[in-house]
């Protein structure tokens, strides 16, 4: 089935820009384990987890030197 395009009337258009220029809120607080997390930030990981993350991005920016093909960037 042929997917059919339409084109948005007056109304649509005045309510997304209603809602684009209203305040934006979070629906809720974070908990208090959230927020120690985002201030503690990767400063906070134990050395062990430091450790596996910095092999593992490693891993990755060996392997997209190494890529071939399609995905290859230039």
């Amino acid at each position: 089935m042929a997917e059919q395009h339409t084109r948005p009337d007056a109304d649509t258009r005045q309510s997304e820009r209603a809602q684009a220029s209203a305040a934006h809120t979070a629906d809720r607080a974070p908990t208090p384990d959230e927020e120690a997390d985002a201030q503690r930030g990767a400063d906070g990981l134990p050395a062990d987890e430091k450790a596996r993350v910095a092999e593992h991005y490693q891993e990755m920016a060996e392997r997209g030197a190494h890529q071939e093909g399609e995905g290859k960037i230039e």
